[in-house]
């Protein structure tokens, strides 16, 4: 590990200040915020307000019968106006679990002391197994993460009971789903995804998040924040609260961000987004949701180095600031843009006594353009395999023409999940359900001349023989079917719960290309698996559980580059081909304790995971481009050993410490066959699976004065499948300090908060694509596997942000 005297220093001097403020804090006069926490801390239990509307979620069949965290909204039992109750050990990252799984989570406690620029990815990165390879040092952009030697793609994301994750190449996308001041609480499955959860990738478990409960009484919040590289952010939350007689509350809220790279290079980040959300609830139980949020988004991209290039630049690599004719590296033909609407229409019902339905439709659009440089030839050049005559356009430079390549991606998905839950008796219950889903994706790339004063580049697309130049005319189509039925029993009184499903999932995929010459012209893919569960989960106290369970799930081949060709101008042949690419498919056991008593929290696991037609996500540049695709890579199997552990404390003299730490042991299964022969990868280390991390949380909050610390270890990961070249290990540590002010006039606990993220300014690259070699290799057959080098993404490096926000 390489840990700077800098790095050590700043953190040992952060821990120490927020002592410090802690002990000034103590001797300071209560204030009524204070009194409400200590007549808090006396409760041995909380009490808690039951809300089906609250997350939306149909039930799990893991658990769902031993009882869950329930939604709190924004204004009850809360000290401030960002909705914290300080009621969470851990300082809010160790909510109660009762799921006979690994699970962890946050809540409110900890989500409103963070940036609030973060999204749902950034914030459980103190979670036990996870790491979150950050990008930025405000947690907008990028959702790299790994659990047990599994990335993002591998995870289902729940967002109020709707998979809203990209559904063919399964990036979550988590800055476009949810303000970070809306977000109510996320949970955390390592290992195992519900049942009946609406996921066809899911290998690597279930991320579930959901947004805060509209408030019973009228009234809002604002937040506005400002800090490094010209980062400002503006938030306003209005709330309806009841209205009349009717049932029904909601708020809407709207936000703009925006920020410059600074240290890493020109341009910047700029977001809109709008979030609403209305309950409509009556009887027992009975409630109907509606969500709908929109986001708008562009940012300059990130230029992923190679080891060469970071060794070289350091965090300094990066896209060119000033236009020159011909440079493909202009910043401002380098952009991201991800737009997305959504709505999600969570109800449920109580048909009978004994009879729950749960329904959950939705509608998701998400769509580009995502820009990239490149310069193409100006005659004599290629349109699919076709060779096309002079282009007339442009500024060529020596023989090429600079373009701006646009991705314009649109891709549309509706969907509906619906499930019961059946008590056949006071011990045994039964559930069933289905989810249907159907997704449409285009996908027509382009070319736009730039020319030599810089202009151009927004306008006319280039076309040969009047058909628009492309690398890829995609027209996609998917539908996924699942079913699933589960049985519970309690035994015992109710101390044993034993839970067995089985669920089938459908999905079925067709797409055409119609770029000249390609081939396959059309492509298929169909996926029929069937998936058992089963757990046990026995409560030896009303304090300690242990449980055991096994698992299965599976995940259809990823990207749309998994299934067609990929053409450039450049070549004359296609620069990508598709591959014929089998589900991956996981089987999983774990066993378990956890502790949840009144002074603390402790759980830990035990788990195993074997998979086979693993899918490792290499996300590389197209040859001769700007432009970065994700391309699936099937190493064979994987084998996953190990035992994670958390601790969480609850308030003691207005502190709340947390630990959490994870020990893995991955490893490939099979030899990696490069097509010439196979490379001796059975048993090497499996890239994304560092042997050792860790978290320290240190919460304090005495109703005014407020602070958070959090230090993270990520070990040594290898970055290639022949464990020829390595990423460092690193630390990264934030900090929190704030100040609540009483209520006055209008204004309901207004407060002041500083972050401090990376507060050691430590440099380092943060998670990476994967080869199979950097260096040359002998293959079985006696053939050399020349070498290629991984590219990396970098850490975000020291910001400082200072919001003020007040409720009204």
């Amino acid at each position: 590990m390489r840990l700077s005297l800098r790095q050590l220093s700043v953190s040992c001097v952060a821990l120490t200040g927020l002592l410090a403020v802690s002990a000034h804090a103590q001797s300071a006069p209560a204030s009524s915020s204070e009194s409400q926490v200590k007549k808090l801390s006396k409760s041995s239990a909380p009490v808690r307000k039951k809300s089906s509307a609250g997350n939306g979620l149909s039930s799990s069949v893991l658990g769902q019968f031993t009882g869950g965290t329930e939604e709190i909204s924004v204004t009850s039992h809360s000290v401030s106006s960002t909705g914290v109750t300080n009621r969470t050990p851990g300082g809010g990252l160790m909510p109660h679990q009762t799921a006979p799984r690994s699970q962890s989570g946050i809540t409110r406690d900890f989500i409103a002391k963070q940036a609030p620029s973060s999204n749902i990815t950034s914030l459980v990165a103190d979670l036990p197994g996870v790491t979150v390879s950050s990008q930025d040092p405000f947690g907008m952009t990028g959702d790299h993460l790994q659990v047990r030697g599994l990335n993002e793609t591998q995870m289902g994301y729940l967002f109020e009971g709707a998979p809203l994750a990209d559904p063919i190449n399964y990036a979550p996308y988590t800055s476009t789903l949810i303000d970070s001041e809306n977000l109510g609480s996320v949970t955390v499955s390592q290992g195992s995804p519900d049942l009946n959860a609406p996921f066809y990738n899911a290998v690597g478990g279930q991320i579930t998040a959901t947004a805060l409960n509209p408030s019973h009484k009228a009234g809002g919040f604002l937040d506005l924040g400002g800090g490094s590289y010209s980062y400002n952010k503006e938030f306003i939350r209005l709330d309806t609260g009841d209205i009349g007689n009717s049932g029904v509350r909601g708020y809407v809220s709207f936000s703009h961000t925006s920020y410059d790279n600074g240290a890493r290079g020109p341009g910047g980040l700029l977001r809109y987004h709008l979030d609403s959300k209305f309950v409509k609830e009556w009887g027992d139980g009975n409630s109907i949701s509606a969500i709908f949020s929109y986001n708008k988004q562009s940012a300059t991209s990130w230029r992923s180095p190679t080891k060469a290039q970071w060794d070289q630049y350091g965090v300094g690599f990066s896209y060119d600031k000033h236009f020159t004719p011909g440079d493909s590296r202009y910043y401002k033909l380098n952009q991201q843009n991800l737009n997305q609407q959504l709505v999600v229409l969570p109800m449920h019902f109580t048909l009978a006594d004994n009879l729950h339905l749960h329904v959950s439709p939705y509608y998701v659009h998400q769509f580009g353009p995502s820009l990239g440089g490149e310069n193409i030839p100006a005659s004599g050049g290629y349109f699919g395999t076709q060779q096309y005559g002079d282009l007339n356009v442009g500024t060529p430079v020596n023989g090429s023409i600079l373009t701006s390549s646009r991705d314009p991606w649109n891709q549309k998905t509706g969907g509906l999940n619906v499930s019961a839950d059946w008590r056949l008796s006071k011990s045994n219950t039964f559930s069933f359900g289905w989810w249907y889903a159907y997704t449409t994706h285009e996908e027509l790339s382009d070319f736009r001349p730039v020319y030599a004063d810089g202009s151009g580049w927004s306008g006319d697309v280039i076309r040969v023989g009047g058909k628009i130049l492309t690398g890829y005319d995609l027209n996609f189509m998917q539908q996924v079917n699942t079913l699933f039925i589960a049985d519970t029993q309690k035994l015992l009184n109710d101390k044993l719960t034993l839970s067995a499903g089985f669920r089938v999932a459908m999905v079925s995929r067709q797409g055409t290309n119609l770029v000249p010459g390609a081939d396959p012209y059309k492509m298929q893919g169909n996926y029929f698996e069937p998936l058992p569960q089963f757990s046990a989960s026995y409560m030896i106290t009303p304090k300690d559980q242990i449980y055991i369970n096994g698992t299965t799930s599976f995940r259809a081949p990823e990207s749309v580059e998994a299934y067609s060709q990929i053409f450039d101008p450049n070549a004359s042949h296609a620069t990508m081909q598709p591959q014929s690419l089998k589900p991956e498919y996981s089987i999983s056991e774990e066993i378990g304790y956890r502790h949840q008593g009144n002074f603390y929290n402790f759980s830990m696991s035990l788990f195993n995971i074997n998979l086979t037609n693993h899918q490792v996500t290499s996300t590389g540049y197209i040859p001769n481009t700007n432009m970065m695709v994700a391309s699936p890579i099937n190493i064979g199997g994987q084998t996953s050993r190990g035992v994670q552990a958390e601790f969480g404390l609850a308030r003691w003299h207005h502190f709340s410490p947390y630990l959490s730490g994870q020990f893995l042991h991955s490893t490939f299964d099979n030899n990696f066959n490069t097509g010439s022969g196979y490379l001796p990868t059975a048993g090497k280390i499996a890239v994304q699976a560092p042997k050792f991390t860790g978290a320290i949380g240190l919460n304090y909050d005495d109703g005014r004065f407020f602070g958070n610390f959090d230090l993270r270890y990520v070990d040594t990961q290898y970055t290639t499948f022949m464990n020829d070249e390595q990423m460092p290990a690193y630390v990264t540590s934030n900090i929190t300090l704030g100040y609540r002010m009483k209520s006055f006039s209008y204004l309901k606990h207004p407060q002041i908060q500083l972050n401090l993220t990376n507060i050691g300014d430590n440099h380092y690259r943060s998670g990476s694509s994967y080869t199979a070699n950097a260096h040359p290799h002998v293959t079985s057959t006696g053939a050399i596997a020349a070498g290629s080098a991984p590219v990396y993404y970098v850490g975000g490096v020291f910001a400082a942000m200072v919001s003020i926000s007040s409720g009204f």
